[in-house]
């Protein structure tokens, strides 16, 4: 038996998730000492209880996820409006660093998965698809490879083991940056460290000009230059497509911010929303309920059929992970607080999804302060580079072991 929860019910129960991941925080302290998101420890309990109603009754409760997308274009041209091109100029040099550095992981990903997967007497694709396809690439990539594995190289199950594996991955991500940066963080603390007892500040408003409330005007105003963003990035996805190329419409989106905020301020002086609270609310806003959708919607019963061998592949992944960026990722980006911020979204780029990442280096911000070149080159890393990195790193493995 199955029953769908719409729409507009899915994203009100999102609302009401992402409430009690912020009361959840308040409450326990584990939550804030080891920077869980907030929606990341709601939106778990949620996929677990609906996990025990299936294995109680049999019963699969599902929800229409058409906002989720949506949100999250919302958060990434947020980003790109805040991105002046000082900033960018001034962040060349680590992207570049954190660039080679995922590169070289994506190398390390993919061996580990091949390497376990042939220990444990399985076919070297399976490992393949337990590595950079399902990881690094998240569900889209292993949906986009699955059907060739399984047609064209004969892996059974291809889809299945993809999707099972980057389901794990997004939990296993979603929990793994916090901790990370919790110990860099001790090496490495924040130059300006909030006073005790003083309220968590919001990442995306650490920026913000003072100023008075925000006015239904301002917030009306942010949410038109927004949907300018989200019109515009469609057209770069379309004209992309077009020729060829093939990126994410959340790229295309924080791309389309990046080109408004430099041109337009610069030729008519009007009112921009960059750096302001009004941008921050809704960026806050827009992050944590797709995270909270993303997480309750995890149907964890499709993990049940995921072997014990899988799981001690992945298992491997997430210790290589968390060892790549304490050791090599934290050093090659300075061994300061930004570079420790850093490492808390590698932790989602490296075994899940760019707003994973995006979830865990809020969460640390939050509380220990600001770290404004994290936000700026994680996401141009995660969601542009590697995607087109990805493919080919894929084609060349698929190439060796065929």
């Amino acid at each position: 038996m199955q029953i769908e929860i719409g729409a507009f019910a899915s994203f009100n129960v999102a609302i009401m998730v992402l409430a009690a991941g912020k009361l959840l925080h308040r409450r326990f302290r584990p939550l804030r000492e080891f920077n869980i998101p907030e929606p990341v420890a709601s939106g778990l309990l949620v996929s677990l209880l609906l996990g025990l109603v299936y294995a109680v009754s049999g019963l699969e409760v599902g929800f229409d996820l058409a906002v989720r997308d949506f949100l999250l274009l919302y958060f990434f041209a947020g980003i790109g409006l805040n991105a002046d091109v000082r900033t960018l100029r001034t962040g060349g040099k680590p992207l570049l660093i954190l660039l080679a550095a995922t590169i070289v992981y994506l190398l390390i990903q993919n061996l580990t998965g091949v390497a376990m997967a042939s220990l444990l007497g399985f076919d070297p694709l399976v490992g393949l698809l337990t590595g950079s396809v399902s990881l690094v690439g998240g569900h889209g990539t292993a949906i986009a490879w699955g059907p060739r594995f399984a047609e064209l190289h004969g892996v059974q199950s291809a889809m299945e083991i993809g999707l099972a594996s980057a389901t794990f991955g997004l939990i296993l991500s979603s929990l793994m940056g916090g901790p990370i940066a919790r110990i860099l963080i001790r090496r490495a603390p924040p130059p300006e460290p909030p006073a005790t007892g003083s309220p968590l500040r919001d990442p995306m408003a650490e920026t913000a000009r003072p100023g008075p409330p925000i006015t239904s005007f301002q917030l009306m105003a942010t949410l038109f230059w927004l949907n300018v963003c989200l019109g515009l990035g469609q057209v770069i996805y379309e004209g992309l497509s077009y020729l060829g190329r093939n990126l994410p419409l959340f790229v295309c989106a924080l791309f389309a911010g990046i080109l408004l905020t430099n041109t337009i301020p610069r030729l008519v002086r009007i009112p921009w929303p960059a750096q302001s609270t009004a941008l921050a609310v809704v960026s806050d806003a827009a992050l944590g309920v797709f995270l909270a959708m993303s997480l309750m919607s995890l149907q964890l019963w499709t993990l049940r059929g995921l072997g014990g061998p899988l799981l001690v592949i992945l298992g491997a992944q997430f210790l290589i992970a968390f060892a790549y960026a304490l050791l090599v990722v934290f050093r090659v980006m300075g061994r300061d607080y930004q570079a420790a911020v850093i490492c808390a979204g590698f932790g989602g780029i490296s075994l899940g999804a760019t707003p994973t990442a995006m979830a865990n280096m809020a969460a640390v911000t939050q509380t220990y302060g600001p770290a404004q070149r994290a936000f700026l080159i994680v996401p141009l890393v995660s969601g542009f580079f590697v995607d087109i990195t990805n493919s080919l790193v894929i084609q060349r493995f698929i190439n060796w072991l065929g």
